[in-house]
């Protein structure tokens, strides 16, 4: 790999500590990038040049005069998923609502990220409000897959995956509810991380509307990366309570359960009757699983978390599409109502449960929390006898872009069969109902060459085994690898 763009955040930060690399010269060299290849990608959709170059000359004044102690990430230029607000920079999140909104401060990541001594340089594009899993919107258009470009990079942190992949940035923040970070990443062949619920501030993230402070349910903010490492780096500068919280709690992650590949305990869920996996991501886990044995590692092949994943989907379902629902006017929800009252409650019509999702009281979400943490009590116990479980985060590779319809009619193929789209949200949910860490990390890759991933899940609070685990798995299968032409 002989372009350094191409390189992990933390070389690159360790080359611009070193004077290796100017920060400048740096964000130069990407801002070229950007322009040689962004236009078949549309990954970047705004740039801040400008003001970027001003912060990019002040890192290397504070280096080379030595005014100040060096940030972790002093000097590193990167973007920023365009549904965080970015002070003075417009701010989108993909809707023509917001298509002229600049915000007048940062979002709690991206303060952060720019504490640590990075050099913000340009947003990137997210679906309508973060909620699609294909990256495209009516303002910037389609964002495409580096490695086939009739092909989605995923959503809604497709731009930010599509960004690190093609080394258009040294590193990214994006989001995820509904595998935004997992699934670009898998579509991609890079890393993400979906931290455990609550460890990371959501404040200044879009949805919901500009300004809100409240923290939802299930959604978190987390990075993509060119190797774990990179995680890990990006993890610590931006996990932490937010200020009016810092008062009276500290975050304080355990370190990773073991210190040699060979001690991890592993399970291995590779396909389910409920959301059937394609052959090509099943072949690509089984080479996974040969090579963490040849490695010496105990692989369990049939234990399970939970007793039943569509039971599970259901749960998550009704506690997803109540937060999705959030831009919809009160007349729509009202029709929604009249539709729910009118319908059977037979969880067989994909439409009727999310009628009823929508329109859920708050004392019947009571009982589906209650039944979550339930489920995620089972999931402690999982814990007590293995360390992470490796589980597909998509049934299929990267699927060709389909912008059709609505998201609840669309389909996708599996081992030649159509199933719903909305399949496509099951192996994220189950981990994202329990509010658990997992890691993505890249594989193999098709025989047609497509990326595939598969998510590290582990305890809860526990990042950092998730994180050291996709690290160490690289040794043996390998980690990133720059898409063609890039």
């Amino acid at each position: 790999m002989t372009d350094l763009a191409l390189r992990p955040a933390v070389a690159l930060v360790a080359a611009l500590k070193k004077g290796e690399v100017g920060a400048r010269e740096l964000l130069d060299h990407y801002l070229a990038r950007i322009e040689r290849l962004n236009g078949a990608l549309n990954a970047v959709v705004t740039l801040d040049v400008e003001r970027a170059r001003r912060a990019a000359d002040a890192a290397d004044t504070a280096r080379t005069r030595g005014l100040a102690a060096l940030g972790p990430l002093h000097g590193l230029p990167m973007t920023i998923k365009d549904t965080f607000e970015t002070a003075r920079l417009r701010t989108t999140a993909g809707a023509t609502l917001l298509s002229g909104y600049v915000p007048g401060t940062d979002a709690a990541v991206v303060e952060r990220v720019r504490a640590a001594g990075a050099v913000i340089f340009g947003k990137t594009n997210t679906p309508t409000y973060a909620a699609d899993v294909q990256t495209y919107n009516p303002i910037f258009g389609i964002t495409r897959n580096p490695w086939n470009r009739e092909r989605t990079c995923g959503g809604s942190s497709g731009g930010s995956a599509v960004a690190i992949a093609a080394g258009l940035a040294g590193a990214e923040i994006g989001s995820d509810i509904g595998g935004s970070i997992r699934a670009p990443a898998h579509c991609c062949g890079i890393y993400g991380h979906k931290p455990t619920h609550g460890i990371v501030p959501s404040r200044g993230h879009i949805p919901g509307p500009p300004g809100t402070l409240a923290e939802y349910d299930l959604g978190v903010m987390g990075p993509l990366a060119r190797s774990a490492d990179d995680l890990a780096l990006l993890l610590d500068v931006v996990a932490g309570p937010d200020a009016a919280d810092a008062v009276g709690w500290r975050l304080d992650l355990p370190p990773p359960r073991r210190g040699a590949l060979g001690d991890y305990r592993v399970a291995v869920w590779m396909d389910d009757p409920f959301c059937p996996v394609d052959a090509e991501v099943q072949s690509q886990g089984a080479a996974m699983v040969a090579a963490l044995r040849e490695a010496g590692v105990a692989v369990d092949e049939r234990a399970r978390p939970v007793d039943d994943l569509g039971v599970v989907h259901r749960l998550y379902e009704k506690l997803l599409w109540p937060i999705l629902s959030g831009g919809m006017t009160p007349e729509e929800v009202a029709e929604l109502a009249r539709v729910s009252d009118a319908t059977p409650p037979d969880d067989a019509n994909l439409f009727d449960r999310f009628t009823r999702a929508v329109t859920l009281p708050a004392r019947d979400w009571i009982a589906v929390d209650e039944e979550r943490q339930r489920i995620r009590r089972g999931w402690a116990d999982f814990f007590t006898r293995f360390d992470v479980l490796i589980c597909p985060i998509w049934p299929v590779p990267a699927i060709a872009h389909d912008h059709g319809d609505t998201l609840l009619s669309r389909t996708i193929r599996v081992n030649g069969r159509e199933r719903s789209y909305i399949e496509l949200l099951v192996w994220a949910g189950l981990v994202t109902m329990a509010l658990l860490p997992a890691t993505q990390a890249p594989i193999g890759r098709t025989p047609a060459g497509l990326p595939v991933g598969f998510q590290i899940v582990g305890p809860y609070l526990e990042d950092r085994t998730t994180i050291d685990f996709a690290r160490r798995l690289a040794d043996v299968i390998g980690g990133y690898v720059p898409p063609p032409g890039v």
